[in-house]
C-alpha cells in the first residue's frame, strides 16, 4: 500500500448518511439539525494545545489536542464513533487538523505530511460499520490540503494481536494491554523510512495507545512523530500555552 494515496476512498452517498442523522444536535441536543451553529463554532474555533497525561507512558511523543473531552465535543465524538453520524467527520476533522502542530506541517524532506490514524480493532470496525479515526484522519488531511499543506492520511498501522477492552483499565494496565499490539503493514514500511509523521486519534486519555503507535512507526524507520487528537480527557488537559493558530 502506498501511504501517500491511502486516503483516496469513495464516501457514502448523502442519502444513506441522512438515514443515520439524529433529529437534534449531537453536541447539545438543541434544534433539529445534526450540528447546531454554536457547536459548529466550538469546533471551528478550536486551537491545538499541548497536552500531557500524568504520568506519561514511556515513549509518548508530544501530543496536541483541539479541545477538552467534555460537553458538546464529547457528544459529537460519541455520535460519530458509536452512532454512525458520519457527516460529523468533516467538522471534527477540521478540529483535528487544528491540533496538528505547525512545526510538523512542512517536513524538511519536502514530502507530504503523513497523518497516521491509530487503528481500531477489527471487531469494532465491523460492529460500527466504519473506522472512525481513519475517517477523521482523511477529513483532517483534506482540511490541511485546503490550507496549502501537502498532506495524506495513511492507514499504515494494524493490530497484530487481540487487545482487551480498555474501559475501566488504569494507566499501567492499559500499557500492558497494548504493549507490542501494533505494527506497520509490511507493504507500507518502505514508505515510512525517514518520514516525519503525525499520529492521530479521536481522544487521548492515558496516552498508552499513542505511545504504542509511536513505538510501531519508529520501529519501521519513521522519524520521531508528534500526535494530534480532537480531544483530551479534562483531567489531563495541560496548562501549556496554546500553539499559534494557523
Amino acid at each position: 500500500m502506498d501511504p501517500a494515496t491511502a486516503d483516496r476512498r469513495p464516501g457514502l452517498p448523502d442519502a444513506l448518511l441522512d438515514l443515520l442523522l439524529p433529529s437534534r444536535c449531537a453536541g447539545c441536543g438543541s434544534g433539529r439539525t445534526q450540528l447546531c451553529a454554536d457547536c459548529r463554532h466550538a469546533l471551528e474555533s478550536a486551537v491545538g494545545r499541548p497536552v500531557r497525561p500524568d504520568p506519561p507512558p514511556p515513549g509518548l511523543p508530544p501530543v496536541y489536542a483541539a479541545a477538552p473531552y467534555a460537553g458538546a465535543v464529547r457528544g459529537l465524538l460519541l455520535a460519530h464513533k458509536e452512532r454512525g453520524a458520519l457527516r460529523l467527520a468533516g467538522p471534527l476533522g477540521r478540529a483535528l487538523a487544528a491540533a496538528v502542530p505547525a512545526t510538523a506541517r512542512h517536513p524538511a524532506d519536502g514530502r507530504p505530511l503523513l497523518l497516521v490514524p491509530v487503528p481500531s480493532a477489527g471487531h469494532a470496525v465491523r460492529a460500527r460499520g466504519h473506522d472512525p479515526v481513519h475517517r477523521l484522519a482523511r477529513a483532517a488531511a483534506r482540511e490541511l490540503r485546503r490550507a496549502g499543506v501537502p498532506c495524506r492520511a495513511a492507514a499504515v498501522l494494524r493490530p497484530v494481536r487481540a487487545i482487551a477492552d480498555q474501559a475501566g483499565l488504569g494507566a499501567a494496565d492499559r500499557r500492558r494491554n497494548l504493549a507490542g499490539a501494533l505494527a506497520v503493514r509490511p507493504a507500507a514500511a518502505a514508505g515510512l523510512r525517514g518520514r516525519r509523521v503525525v499520529l492521530v486519534d479521536d481522544l487521548v486519555t492515558t496516552g498508552a495507545t499513542l505511545a504504542e503507535a509511536a513505538r510501531a512507526v519508529t520501529a519501521a524507520g519513521a522519524a520521531l512523530p508528534a500526535a494530534a487528537t480532537v480531544a483530551a480527557t479534562v483531567r489531563r488537559v495541560g496548562r501549556a500555552t496554546p500553539t499559534r493558530p494557523e
